[in-house]
């Protein structure tokens, strides 16, 4: 009797190992493909701008390359380094979701992840729109150039006064109590909702990585860590909060900076 009973928890720790395990696995992949990625770019260089920044090779095609394949080599990238930056806030949402769904588990988990991630490639899409559009308007007028500096910082300091709002406290809390469909068939969309929920949420961390550098692997990092620890702490309103004075001080750097 006692066997039979323990069984299930046996099952259950066992089942728990693997899914943990497979997702470190991505993690790291990913991780590692970002990691790659980012030193390749900074091996293109950089160009000096007016104001005393510099623009990225992100945005630009390479010899013969065409701009559908620079669009397609930027979405793909940033699907990459969105996995590793977002996995390890995301893998609880997806265990627990394993566990509602029970032996149907493992396709519903990863059409929520496929879902999840979709929603950040849309996103990708459009930033990948909007940093052509500003790299074409900065390298035609100087002008605009030099005013890239003192706007990033507004961003980040607009970004570290957001954590202190109302609703990003509210977007924290939903994070928390949204409620996992009980049949594969709805795992998509769920994912797709969940993602784009976690876009708004993450939307000021967001900006601070694009502006800070995208390729910037201590910026990627430390975002990273910022958005695991305001998801995952006890009390996630706190951490956000510390996380916002830290990004504020930021914020009002760069602005001096600028100046």
């Amino acid at each position: 009797m006692r066997t039979d009973s323990a069984r299930p928890l046996m099952n259950a720790g066992a089942s728990r190992r693997t899914f943990f395990g497979v997702t470190a696995l991505v993690f790291v992949a990913c991780a590692a493909l970002t990691v790659i990625g980012c030193l390749s770019m900074s091996a293109m260089g950089e160009l000096p701008m007016p104001g005393g920044w510099s623009l990225s090779m992100t945005w630009a095609p390479m010899c013969g390359q065409k701009w559908p394949r620079v669009a397609a080599t930027f979405v793909g990238m940033w699907i990459v380094m969105m996995v590793a930056m977002m996995l390890p806030s995301l893998a609880p949402v997806l265990w627990r979701y394993h566990e509602a769904i029970g032996r149907k588990g493992v396709t519903g988990v990863a059409l929520v992840a496929a879902g999840y991630f979709f929603a950040w490639a849309v996103l990708g899409v459009i930033v990948f729109a909007l940093g052509f559009a500003l790299m074409t308007l900065v390298l035609q007028m100087p002008l605009l150039a030099r005013a890239v500096p003192l706007t990033a910082g507004c961003v980040v300091l607009l970004a570290g006064i957001a954590q202190f709002s109302a609703w990003k406290s509210r977007y924290l809390a939903c994070s928390r109590m949204l409620t996992a469909p009980g049949s594969a068939s709805d795992a998509w969309a769920y994912g797709t909702r969940l993602g784009a929920h976690c876009i708004v949420c993450c939307a000021g961390l967001t900006s601070v990585l694009l502006v800070s550098g995208m390729m910037d692997l201590r910026a990627m990092a430390l975002v990273t860590l910022a958005i695991t620890a305001e998801r995952l702490a006890p009390s996630p309103e706190r951490v956000a909060q510390a996380i916002g004075v830290i990004v504020v001080i930021k914020g009002l750097w760069m602005l001096l900076q600028s100046s």
